[in-house]
C-alpha cells in the first residue's frame, strides 16, 4: 500500500498545516504491519501552497483577468450608477492595469520570500515606479504612513497586494474564494451536503484547483508505477486528506472527486481533521461517502492501525473509530459508525450491534503511545515556496504568518478541559497526554538544521508550563556557535507563569504567548469556568511583558447568559490593559454553541435551564450533514457588538485611543463600566509588591536541593579610585540595561570573595548549570553562597539575575 497525505486548500501560507507532518512521521515509522502487508511509500503533498502559487502567477492571473474582465466592466459601470465611485474607480483600475498585475506578480511573490530569486533590487522599482500595480488596501497602507515610503515598506506593501488581488478574485471571479480559505462560511453553517457540492462546481476549484490535482496524479503515476496504479484489482493506494477547518472541506471535496476518476478501485480515501472529528461525528449522509472511504477520527494512530491490521477491508467490519458505508445484499446503504470511548461503550449507528472495548484495549495503548513517540516530520517541503506575509504593522499580530513555522505540539490535548465552550467530551480537548520536552527539541532541532527553518510553533490548546521549562532549558544547552531555536504557542494564563519562569523561557528562546482570557471580568471568568481571575490574569501578562515576550488574547462575547454589565465590564478591563502594556494585540470571537461543549452537556443534565438551543433532538436536527454547531435563542442579540469591538480593538491594538470611554463606541445606550479607572493599575501595585519579595528568599537560596540560575551577562568587577579612594563595583546587563551595585570592600579576603561569587554566579548561567536535584555537591564548594558579601549582594542579584525553578 503506497500512502499519500493531502492538505487540501486553504490554509494559512507561510507554513504546511502540522497534521501532514505528523501523519507522514507516523506512516513512516509504522511496522506493526499484519504479516504480508507493508507501506510501499509515504507521499506529502500541500495543495494549498501549491494552489496558490497557481493562481497567483503570470498565467494564472491572465486566466482571471480575461475571464472576468466583462463582469468586471459590468459591475464598474454599475456602481457608476449606483454613485458609488470608490468601488467603480477600484474595478476601472484593476481592469487597466491587469497587464501590470500579470508582469509584477513574481516579484511580489519574490518580496515575500517565496521565490528562487533575489527582490531587494526589485523593491525599490515597486515602491516608487508610477507603472506598478496598486489597490486599494495597497492605497491605504501607503497614505497612512507617518514618514516617506521607503524599500523596507515593499514587504508590507506587498502582502497587501496579494491581499488586493484576493479582492478581486472574490468580487469578479469566485465569491467563495480567500486567501486563507474556501467556502468557510457554507461548510461551517449550510446543513445541506447538497448545496456543499454544488460549489465544486466553482470557478477556483473548475478551473485551478482540479487541473492541479489532475496533473499531481500523473505525476503520481509515474512516481510510483502506472501498472501498479491501474484501475483493476484490490486497492493499492490510500490518500489521508486532512481537513482541519471547515474553509478546506470544499478543497477535500474536489480533490477527492478527481482522485476517484483518475485511481478508481485501486485508490481508498480517508478524511480526517478538525472539521471531520467535530462537525462529521455522527454524519449520516450516504453522499458523502461517494467522494471518500471512510472517516477517520481523533489522531488517527489507532483507527489507522486497526485498518491496517484488519487487511484494509471496509465490508462491514468494526472498525476503531472509522466511520464508513458499505452496501447491503439489498443494496441499502448501511453506515456503519464506531465512535469507542474510553469508559468502554461502543456508540454505532449500524446494523452490526454493539461490541465490549476490551477488543480495542491494545490498539488504545498503541495509540498512547504513537502520541507520545511521534514528531512531526518536515521531509520534502520545500519552505522557500511559502510566502512570508505582514499586513499589520502589530508585531504580535501578524507573528501568525511573518515567518516559516515547525509546527508541533508539547501535549495532546488541554491539561485543564473544563472551560465552558470549549469540546472537552472529544479527544482533541480531553485526552491529555504530555509529550517529552526533552526528545521534541532534539528533534526539532534536526528538522531545523535539515530545512533552514529554526521558527517553532507549538500548536497545544495550551502548552504545559512545566513542558515550556524542559523545552526552553533544552534549548539552552545547544552549544555555543550552534543555532537554536525560537519558539512561541498557546498557553493558560495561569499562576504558574511565574516572573522566575518567564524570565527563563525568554532567555531560552519563547518570543511571544498567545491564551484565551474570554470575558474579562470575574463574573465572565466564572461563567466560562476559565479557572482563573483578574489577578492571576494580570500577574501572568506583566510576567511576559517584563520578559520581553509578546502577549495575544483570545476574547469571547455573546456568551450564554452574558450580559451587556459583563460585556462592557471585560471591554473596559480589556482597555485598561492595552494601556498599562500587558498586552499586544488581542482577538473577539462570538460565541458558538456546540455540541461537544461542557455547556451543553451540562444542559442535557438538566443545568442551565435559561439556555434553549435550537433543534435539539427534533428530525430537523437529525438529518442535518454537519452536527456540531449549535443554534440557541437569543444569540443574535449579540450581533450588533462585534463591529463596534473590532474597532476599539484595532485602535487599542495600535496605541490609538486608549483613553476613549469604552461606551462611546456604541451608538446605542450600553451601561457604565462597573470597575474602577484604576481597576488594572491596582493589580499591577500588588503584583510588583509581591515580585519584589523574591529577594528576601535567602535562606531558600543556601538549601542544598534548590535550583537557581543566572540568565544575566557576565558579571564585570570594576575598580577606580575616585577622590583618591578606591572604589569598587559590579556591573553586568540585565533585559537591555546596565546594573551597577557599589561593594564596599573592607579587606583583601572579601575582594577574593567577591571575585569567587562573580566566577560561581558565571557557572550558574542557564546555558551550562547542571540541574538535577540529587546531584551531590561539595559543601565547600558552596561557602560562596554563605558569605557575609553575598548575603549583602543577594537582593541586586536575585531581583536582576538570578531566577528560581
Amino acid at each position: 500500500m503506497h500512502v499519500v497525505i493531502i492538505q487540501p486548500p486553504l490554509v494559512q501560507l507561510n507554513s504546511p498545516y502540522p497534521s501532514g507532518a505528523y501523519l507522514a512521521s507516523f506512516f513512516r515509522t509504522f511496522s506493526k504491519l499484519p504479516e504480508g502487508s507493508s507501506i510501499e511509500s509515504v507521499v506529502w503533498k500541500d495543495f494549498s501552497i501549491e494552489l496558490f502559487h497557481r493562481i497567483f502567477s503570470p498565467e494564472g492571473l491572465e486566466l482571471i483577468f480575461s475571464s472576468s474582465e466583462q463582469r468586471a466592466l459590468s459591475l464598474a459601470q454599475q456602481a457608476d450608477i449606483d454613485g458609488d465611485e470608490e468601488t467603480a474607480f477600484n474595478l476601472y483600475r484593476y481592469i487597466s492595469s491587469s497587464s501590470a498585475w500579470i508582469s509584477w506578480i513574481n516579484t511580489i511573490k519574490s518580496v515575500l520570500g517565496s521565490s528562487s530569486f533575489s527582490s531587494r533590487e526589485l523593491a525599490h522599482e515597486l515602491m516608487f515606479s508610477p507603472f506598478a500595480p496598486r489597490g486599494k488596501r495597497m492605497d491605504d497602507y501607503l497614505s497612512g504612513l507617518e514618514g516617506e515610503a521607503g524599500a523596507d515598506d515593499a514587504f508590507f506593501l506587498c502582502s497587501l497586494a496579494l491581499a488586493d488581488l484576493a479582492d478581486y478574485i472574490t468580487a469578479v471571479f469566485d465569491p467563495h474564494f480567500s486567501l486563507v480559505r474556501y467556502a468557510e462560511s457554507l461548510a461551517a453553517s449550510e446543513k445541506d451536503f447538497s448545496v456543499l457540492t454544488e460549489k465544486l462546481n466553482g470557478p477556483v476549484m473548475t478551473q485551478f484547483f482540479m487541473p492541479l490535482v489532475k496533473d499531481f496524479c500523473t505525476e503520481l503515476r509515474t512516481r510510483l508505477n502506472s501498472s501498479f496504479l491501474s484501475d483493476t484489482g484490490s486497492p493499492s493506494i490510500l490518500f489521508c486528506i486532512s481537513v482541519p477547518f471547515a474553509g478546506t472541506f470544499t478543497g477535500a471535496l474536489s480533490c477527492a472527486k478527481v482522485l476517484k476518476k483518475e485511481f478508481g478501485s485501486r485508490a481508498l480515501i480517508a478524511f480526517g481533521g478538525g472539521y471531520v472529528n467535530t462537525e462529521l461525528r455522527e454524519v449520516t449522509e450516504p453522499a458523502l461517502f461517494t467522494y471518500c472511504d471512510f472517516l477517520s477520527y481523533d489522531r488517527g494512530y489507532g483507527s489507522y492501525y486497526d485498518f491496517f491490521s484488519k487487511g484494509c477491508a471496509l465490508d462491514g467490519q468494526n472498525l476503531y473509530k472509522i466511520r464508513y458505508c458499505v452496501k447491503g445484499n439489498t443494496g441499502k446503504t448501511i453506515t456503519i459508525a464506531q465512535d469507542v470511548l474510553e469508559h468502554g461503550k461502543i456508540i454505532s449507528q449500524d446494523d452490526i450491534g454493539c461490541e465490549t472495548s476490551s477488543e480495542y484495549a491494545d490498539i488504545r495503548n498503541f495509540e498512547n503511545e504513537m502520541t507520545l513517540n511521534i514528531f512531526p516530520d518536515y521531509e520534502g517541503i520545500d519552505f522557500s515556496r511559502y510566502p512570508r506575509l505582514a499586513d499589520d504593522k502589530n508585531p504580535m499580530h501578524r507573528i501568525w504568518s511573518d515567518g516559516s513555522w515547525l509546527k508541533a505540539y508539547l501535549a495532546h490535548g488541554c491539561y485543564w478541559h473544563r472551560c465552558a465552550f470549549c469540546d472537552v467530551t472529544l479527544d482533541y480537548v480531553k485526552a491529555y497526554k504530555k509529550i517529552s520536552a526533552s526528545t521534541l527539541h532534539k528533534h526539532l532541532l534536526s528538522q531545523a538544521q535539515k530545512t533552514g527553518v529554526y521558527g517553532v510553533h507549538f500548536v497545544d490548546e495550551a502548552s504545559p508550563p512545566v513542558s515550556l521549562q524542559e523545552f526552553a532549558l533544552e534549548n539552552l544547552s545547544v552549544p555555543s556557535g550552534k543555532q537554536r531555536l525560537s519558539f512561541w504557542g498557546n498557553i493558560r494564563f495561569e499562576k504558574s507563569f511565574t516572573p522566575d519562569l518567564a524570565l527563563l523561557l525568554a532567555r531560552g528562546g519563547l518570543t511571544a504567548v498567545s491564551g484565551g482570557i474570554e470575558i474579562a471580568a470575574e463574573d465572565g471568568l466564572d461563567a466560562v469556568n476559565k479557572g482563573t481571575d483578574i489577578a492571576s490574569l494580570v500577574k501572568v501578562c506583566a510576567a511576559f511583558k517584563e520578559a520581553g515576550i509578546l502577549v495575544h488574547a483570545y476574547m469571547i462575547y455573546g456568551f450564554f447568559g452574558e450580559t451587556p454589565q459583563m460585556l462592557i465590564d471585560s471591554m473596559e478591563t480589556l482597555r485598561q490593559m492595552f494601556a498599562s502594556g500587558l498586552l499586544d494585540s488581542a482577538f473577539w470571537h462570538k460565541f458558538v454553541l456546540t455540541k461537544h461543549s461542557k455547556i451543553f452537556s451540562e444542559w442535557k443534565q438538566g443545568r442551565h435551564s435559561l439556555l434553549k438551543p435550537i433543534g435539539w433532538g427534533k428530525p430537523v436536527e437529525n438529518s442535518w450533514f454537519a452536527h456540531n454547531d449549535m443554534r440557541f435563542e437569543g444569540e443574535s442579540k449579540s450581533e450588533k457588538y462585534g463591529l463596534i469591538l473590532d474597532a476599539a480593538l484595532n485602535a487599542w491594538m495600535h496605541g490609538e485611543a486608549l483613553e476613549k470611554s469604552v461606551q462611546s463606541w456604541f451608538p446605542f445606550s450600553m451601561p457604565a463600566p462597573s470597575v474602577s479607572k484604576k481597576f488594572i493599575d491596582n493589580h499591577l501595585i500588588s503584583y510588583e509588591n509581591e515580585r519584589n519579595k523574591v529577594r528576601d528568599d535567602y535562606n531558600t537560596f543556601l538549601k542544598p536541593n534548590s535550583q537557581y540560575l543566572w540568565i544575566a551577562g557576565k558579571p564585570c568587577i570594576s575598580e577606580r579610585k575616585v577622590h583618591g579612594v578606591k572604589n569598587i563595583s559590579l556591573q553586568w546587563i540585565f533585559l537591555g540595561g546596565l546594573i551597577s551595585v557599589d561593594v564596599d570592600i573592607t579587606d583583601k579576603d572579601e575582594r577574593e570573595t567577591l571575585s569567587v561569587i562573580v566566577e560561581n554566579l558565571w557557572k550558574m548561567r542557564a546555558e551550562t548549570a547542571v540541574l538535577s536535584p540529587n546531584t551531590v555537591q561539595n559543601p565547600d564548594e558552596n561557602q560562596w553562597k554563605k558569605s557575609s558579601l553575598m548575603q549583602k549582594l543577594y537582593p541586586a542579584f536575585r531581583t536582576s539575575g538570578i531566577i528560581r525553578l
